[in-house]
């Protein structure tokens, strides 16, 4: 259920209401997959997100029939990475002549750049697809700060035509300089993720995450170095994986377990459910993921787990998951209680046979933790 992200874009101006646009977000909650480094280009056109080194950035030129996730593919690099790079979000929507950029911006060297004249302000206009957000990113402002300048107020409301002021409207960045963390230093391979590096370290993800200044949007490259943090806080055993709930997650934990208690699923079903939810969606009801995968288990339609109106129901997702004389989806797709054996299958492997992902080592570092879930809110 792991793959590209089918982004459907326009490719001509279209009236907003008639636009195809779908609405999707990134199904892996943890951390970017290391991709080796984009190649130059020399063009010097106008860039769809915040404007590229030309010596150091490669780009892309929307034609006629592009997506989003088909341009990703082509140059090895993930959707919701071009989508970061460019300052636009899963709802905008490309044209064909618009130019995505497809690498990060040049890092920053520690050597301070001399100080520069404060830009004169100027304008940009608005255009169909247009947020404050990929404005204010585009321009490398706060969302605040450009609401302020043009008078905005509490309103978020843009239109195309609209004229906004964008330079001169960033503070000056002081350069902070962090003292050298304790712990060994690892170098980032082609493949890695944060999410494997810190498991393999025996540490926690938000650990690993702290200790480079990172959070879990952010995308880490070949050759770069990542301090491992040694000094932990409580003794923890290497590959199980630990979060912090929030309200919505705990009230999809409940429902889960509501469902399966329903149906006479034992504790090792619904402790699996849980944990392949935290790996699929972060125990969110989602409302895109993955190509067309939807809700807690990332279901998706095309696949036969119902319409997306069903696959968005917690309590019927949840039920399509466990599967049985009761799935919602009758034979039309395989539960949990559908695959012989599985209470004989290592806890990663029975809900790997339901789910068939691309990354199965996922789910078996959340098994104590889906067992404390069980206990604290079963």
């Amino acid at each position: 259920m792991i793959g590209s992200i089918a982004l459907s874009l326009s490719l001509l101006p279209l009236d907003a209401a008639s636009a195809d646009e779908r609405r999707v977000s990134a199904p892996e909650p943890l951390t970017a997959r290391a991709y080796a480094g984009p190649t130059s280009a020399t063009a010097k056109v106008d860039v769809v997100g915040t404007a590229a080194a030309a010596r150091s950035v490669k780009t892309h030129v929307v034609a006629r029939g592009d997506t989003v996730s088909a341009i990703a593919a082509a140059h090895g690099v993930r959707t919701a990475d071009v989508l970061t790079w460019n300052g636009i979000s899963w709802r905008s929507v490309i044209h064909p002549g618009d130019v995505l950029r497809l690498g990060p911006k040049a890092a920053r060297t520690d050597a301070a750049p001399p100080a520069k004249a404060p830009a004169a302000a100027s304008t940009y206009t608005v255009r169909r697809g247009d947020t404050l957000w990929s404005i204010a990113a585009r321009h490398d402002v706060s969302v605040s700060t450009l609401s302020r300048a043009n008078g905005l107020g509490g309103s978020t409301t843009i239109h195309p035509g609209q004229k906004l002021i964008v330079r001169a409207l960033a503070a000056p960045r002081v350069a902070v300089v962090a003292a050298p963390a304790a712990g060994p230093v690892h170098e980032v391979s082609a493949g890695e993720t944060m999410w494997a590096i810190a498991t393999r370290s025996g540490i926690s993800l938000a650990r690993l995450l702290a200790a480079n200044g990172l959070d879990e949007g952010s995308i880490i490259y070949p050759g770069q170095k990542l301090r491992i943090p040694t000094a932990k806080p409580a003794p923890a055993a290497a590959g199980k994986a630990r979060a912090a709930l929030d309200g919505e997650q705990i009230a999809n934990i409940k429902t889960i377990i509501s469902v399966g208690r329903e149906r006479g699923v034992s504790r090792d079903g619904i402790a699996i459910a849980l944990a392949t939810a935290m790996v699929e969606s972060w125990i969110r009801n989602l409302d895109g993921g993955d190509r067309d995968s939807l809700g807690l288990f990332q279901q998706r339609p095309s696949a036969g787990w119902g319409t997306q109106t069903q696959i968005r129901d917690p309590r019927r997702s949840a039920a399509a998951f466990f599967g049985g004389s009761s799935d919602p989806n009758g034979d039309r797709t395989r539960g949990l209680l559908d695959i012989d054996g599985w209470e004989d299958m290592a806890f990663g492997d029975a809900a790997q046979a339901v789910q068939i992902s691309a990354y199965p080592e996922r789910y078996g570092p959340w098994k104590a933790e889906a067992y404390r879930w069980l206990e604290l809110y079963g």
